[in-house]
């Protein structure tokens, strides 16, 4: 590996610290040019664009009528769900307010960011959001090394919630029937322990940032699976509400779980058969399923054309293609 290289590509110089009082930039750190490379003009036409076209595909198979039909009117309900839904984003934006001083703009990016994730490419999120900072005039030094701490903590804060959560419910998940996945599960959880080793183990070498820094973004990501898996236990409860509360944030727990562990092939068979041996074989509980996750499809497909629409507008004024 020759010089100035790192194991994840040509070394970046990295802003350790963007909040403290009276400290300064390194004078060895090479401010980057603000417009960036050109492949963060295009990145965001580009992404507007994948949204839309992802859009128009989901809308073919969606029956609206069934859905008008089902759709909650309770507003606590509704006030819960979109918590639920920028939880992601909030809690971003003040990682990078603390790291960047982002302004209340940068929510935007990170909005759009969450959706790319979601609807297009896993991490084209992360290329995006590097994009849009490499082109703000508010950040002074290299996003890369914020951006990739951030996205590491993420998944070491909710592997270690996984871990957590199946040492609580093993003796539960021990009784269950997985439809034959009950191997692959288990050399997930290996792997979810094998990575989250690693990461510790070469801490020094893969975080640029301070330790002050480091631990806020944990504990901002802690707090926001803790919302999350305690928001999805509510929003069920508000529409099945003769089904315990405590059972609810159970099934939230094993739902967050089974979503963390990689390698399964249909993690959706693993949640059914948690959720039947936690709340019974009520056909309720997966009509209840499938409306959230409905939901949260049309709510993402209406954020994504509310978001894409102005960029492309923006950049065909400019005269661009894309």
């Amino acid at each position: 590996m020759s010089n100035g290289e790192s194991a994840y590509g040509p070394y970046i110089p990295v802003i350790r610290s963007g909040h403290s009082s009276g400290e300064t930039i390194p004078q060895n750190l090479v401010q980057l040019n603000t417009k960036g490379a050109i492949w963060t003009q295009w990145i965001g036409p580009l992404v507007a664009l994948g949204f839309l076209a992802v859009v128009f595909y989901e809308v073919r198979h969606l029956d609206f009528a069934q859905l008008v039909a089902k759709i909650p009117t309770l507003p606590s309900f509704w006030l819960l769900f979109f918590a639920y839904y920028f939880s992601g984003p909030i809690s971003e934006w003040f990682i990078y307010r603390r790291l960047w001083n982002i302004p209340p703009s940068g929510f935007v990016a990170l909005v759009r960011k969450f959706i790319s994730n979601e609807i297009l490419l896993g991490y084209l999120g992360e290329v995006y959001f590097y994009a849009w900072a490499r082109r703000s005039t508010q950040i002074d030094a290299s996003p890369y090394g914020a951006i990739k701490d951030v996205t590491i903590l993420s998944a070491l804060v909710g592997n270690g919630f996984t871990l957590l959560i199946l040492a609580g419910l093993y003796p539960l998940f021990n009784t269950l029937e997985f439809g034959g996945f009950a191997d692959t599960a288990f050399y997930s959880v290996g792997f979810v322990l094998l990575t989250s080793f690693v990461i510790m183990l070469l801490r020094n070498r893969l975080f640029s940032l301070v330790g002050p820094d480091l631990l806020y973004i944990s504990w901002v990501h802690s707090a926001r699976i803790v919302f999350t898996t305690t928001a999805s236990a509510l929003m069920w409860h508000l529409l099945l509400p003769e089904v315990d509360f405590r059972w609810w944030l159970l099934l939230a727990a094993g739902r967050l779980l089974i979503s963390r562990l990689p390698l399964l092939p249909n993690k959706d068979v693993m949640f059914a058969a948690f959720a039947i041996a936690i709340i019974g074989h009520d056909s309720a509980i997966g009509g209840l399923i499938a409306l959230i996750t409905s939901l949260l499809l049309i709510t993402h497909l209406v954020m994504a054309t509310i978001l894409a629409i102005p960029e492309i507008a923006r950049n065909s004024r400019k005269g661009k293609i894309i």
